[in-house]
């Protein structure tokens, strides 16, 4: 039986590993270590190269298969199938090394701050994810950090085997009609959703006196008060602030522009000016350089808006809403050149389905403040501008576009082109894929702990 509408075979594979730290992964699965009170025996299982696998990353993603079986007995070679695809990805980083294929910090961090920022909206606070691990954010960050990069890493790798492949119109019929017609999938409702969201703006008051309060905050450390105790009492920073704002060693171009400017102009135990940045302002102090790497501590004073802000950004909005309405601009072109979601923003405003990335999602997995808003809505309308909180605590308002309602049905491709479309496409880059690792399967050193002898890795065919 072919599936569709999930992730392709050799997706599942490829991203196996990387299953505890997908953003759509529970925080029990976080990838970071486990919380207190479990210990898990580790070792080496397999070296592709100077790549390892190690048990703790087989028992996870069995762990977490065995979940989604609910109570039902895996395959007896499910073991071997995780390491396969643990090692394929090992492959792919390995010949990444080879041929000089990197990512940039600023990537890695990007992206370790989204997901980092998703974690800590699933569990309720900062806070509340340290006590679960029992570690600082930082260090949370920091085991997280060697993960994402290693993903992005492998993503790019696909994306210069399979990049390039397409599909036409063709080849996608051409797929659908080889489905057996007894299992296509039946879907339940789906919806499209747009959305434009406006921050509220800080107003000139609130900046003058969390800039006020830093600056007599430098004075008393030029005085001789201790920095790290100021910045345990008033930095507004939860990541940091317990630790007397300490933020450890960065390199270039992984903190924001103006932090890391301001901080290498600094010499050991200097003290920067008021410095802004999107979070708020910052009062810093160098520490130490070591190499193209430097560690400093910061005091952080986020100016708080009030209900004026958000009204202004409200009555902003509500403006941009009249237009789209008027059809003197468009949703999608609204939302790129005005939404300060720029994740939406960019994809024209509408949400996407995490687990395909497409924008049909089912209802059980719309927010529940989207779900009740929607729910009386009919399609092409918009609210009025709505409040809402973004994911890192930012007060705004947005407002939301039924753009498409699709009933209960079976597959077919007037309704699910874009799905189907996309199935064909995996498939097609599965044989790409397929025929790489085909290629370079052999120029890799493999070995293997006795106890996974029996399994088959680096085979081409899954």
């Amino acid at each position: 039986m072919i599936q569709f509408l999930q992730v392709s075979a050799r997706q599942v594979l490829l991203s196996a590993a990387l299953v505890a730290v997908s953003a759509t992964a529970s925080v029990a699965q976080l990838g970071i270590g486990r919380p207190v009170g479990q210990r898990v025996v580790d070792g080496i299982i397999a070296k592709v190269d100077n790549q390892i696998v190690l048990r703790s990353d087989l028992d996870a993603i069995y762990a977490q298969e065995e979940a989604r079986a609910e109570g039902k007995p895996l395959p007896p070679d499910t073991k071997c199938r995780i390491l396969q695809s643990l090692a394929l990805n090992k492959l792919l980083l390995a010949k990444a090394e080879t041929d000089s294929v990197v990512v940039e910090d600023n990537q890695v961090k990007g992206e370790l701050d989204r997901r980092m920022a998703y974690f800590v909206q699933q569990i309720g606070s900062e806070k509340k994810l340290e006590e679960y691990y029992n570690k600082p954010l930082k260090q949370l960050k920091e085991e997280l950090r060697i993960q994402v990069k290693e993903q992005l890493v492998q993503q790019k790798m696909q994306d210069q085997i399979a990049g390039k492949v397409s599909v036409t119109p063709r080849e996608v019929r051409q797929f659908f009609s080889r489905m057996p017609k007894d299992s296509l999938p039946y879907y339940s409702t789906e919806v499209e959703v747009g959305q434009i969201v406006m921050l509220a703006k800080t107003n000139s008051k609130a900046k003058q006196e969390a800039q006020a309060k830093l600056n007599e905050l430098r004075a008393r450390i030029v005085a001789g008060e201790d920095f790290a105790t100021l910045a345990k009492q008033f930095s507004q920073d939860p990541g940091s602030a317990a630790e007397g704002g300490y933020l450890g060693f960065f390199k270039r171009r992984e903190l924001v522009p103006e932090y890391e400017a301001a901080a290498l102009r600094l010499e050991p135990g200097g003290l920067s000016p008021i410095v802004e940045s999107q979070f708020g302002f910052h009062l810093i102090q160098l520490i130490e350089r070591k190499g193209d790497s430097y560690s400093t501590r910061h005091i952080l004073l986020k100016p708080e808006t009030g209900t004026a802000d958000t009204n202004e950004a409200a009555q902003q909005l509500a403006k941009l809403r009249r237009q789209i309405l008027g059809d003197s601009l468009t949703f999608a072109k609204a939302a790129k050149d005005k939404s300060d979601d720029k994740l939406t923003g960019g994809n024209g405003g509408m949400l996407q389905n995490r687990r395909d990335g497409s924008t049909y999602l089912p209802l059980d997995q719309l927010d529940p403040a989207v779900f009740f808003t929607i729910d009386t809505m009919k399609v092409g309308s918009i609210t009025p501008p709505l409040p809402y909180r973004t994911d890192d605590g930012k007060d705004a308002v947005r407002i939301l576009w039924l753009k498409s309602n699709t009933p209960p049905h079976q597959a077919n491709l007037t309704d699910d082109y874009q799905k189907i479309a996309a199935a064909a496409l995996n498939e097609k880059k599965n044989k790409a894929l397929d025929a790489w690792f085909a290629q370079n399967r052999g120029t890799v050193y493999l070995e293997v702990d006795p106890e996974y002898s029996g399994c088959q890795l680096l085979n081409a065919t899954l």
